[in-house]
């Protein structure tokens, strides 16, 4: 008798505090109505930022503000002025074909990065030499559930070998391209080349021109 009893009071005592715990969450949980308050956070120096938001006040300037305007002379990182500087015309083209030299070392790191960032972005079109052979202006097919059938073929562009005289179609010879000229149409396009301003970034787009400037000499 006495064992059913303690057995009926840790019952009764375990299903007491199920009934508080719930009731603690349920209260907690809801709040009064009136405020926008979550309740107890946890570990919030997890996800508060210790730096000041760019418009929050800010006691340690003159101005009271976080954001400040930048220094002359100046450049915002990740920040290229290109773009405000050549538009996308024939005139700034030349422009920068003129004013513009590759500002890398010509090493063999370089030039090789420029190889691999040439063959992943450029190699599908120009090919991996440069001689406008890449594989979507070749003849292709593909098979899925609606049989086989052809791709469209893109034309191929001119080479930039030297050996194969191919003129630009803006006019010279495509071995004859500047360092600034490619540079202008990598970051523009040109044609049915799209830009590929957003693929790559300054310092792979020079080194995309390098590795060009390799693939003129043959």
């Amino acid at each position: 008798m006495k064992e059913n009893m303690l057995v009926m009071n840790k019952k009764n005592f375990l299903g007491a505090v199920c009934v508080a715990v719930a009731f603690a969450a349920v209260t907690t949980a809801c709040g009064d109505g009136t405020t926008r308050s979550t309740g107890l956070e946890f570990s919030r120096n997890m996800y508060d930022p210790i730096a000041y938001n760019p418009d929050q006040p800010n006691n340690n300037f003159k101005n009271k503000q976080t954001a400040q305007t930048p220094p002359d002379g100046t450049n915002p990182i990740g920040f290229e002025r290109f773009g405000s500087e050549y538009e996308n015309t024939v005139e700034d083209y030349t422009r920068a074909g003129a004013e513009l030299t590759n500002p890398l070392e010509a090493t063999k790191e370089n030039l090789a990065q420029g190889e691999h960032l040439f063959i992943a972005n450029c190699a599908v079109c120009h090919g991996k030499e440069g001689k406008g052979d890449g594989s979507i202006t070749k003849d292709r097919q593909v098979t899925d559930s609606r049989g086989t059938r052809k791709l469209e073929n893109f034309p191929p562009p001119p080479s930039y070998a030297i050996s194969s005289g191919a003129n630009s179609s803006r006019g010279g010879a495509m071995a004859d391209l500047t360092a600034g000229k490619i540079y202008h149409t990598i970051y523009y396009g040109l044609n049915t080349m799209g830009s590929h301003a957003s693929q790559l970034n300054p310092e792979e787009r020079w080194k995309v021109v390098m590795y060009v400037q390799e693939l003129q000499k043959k």
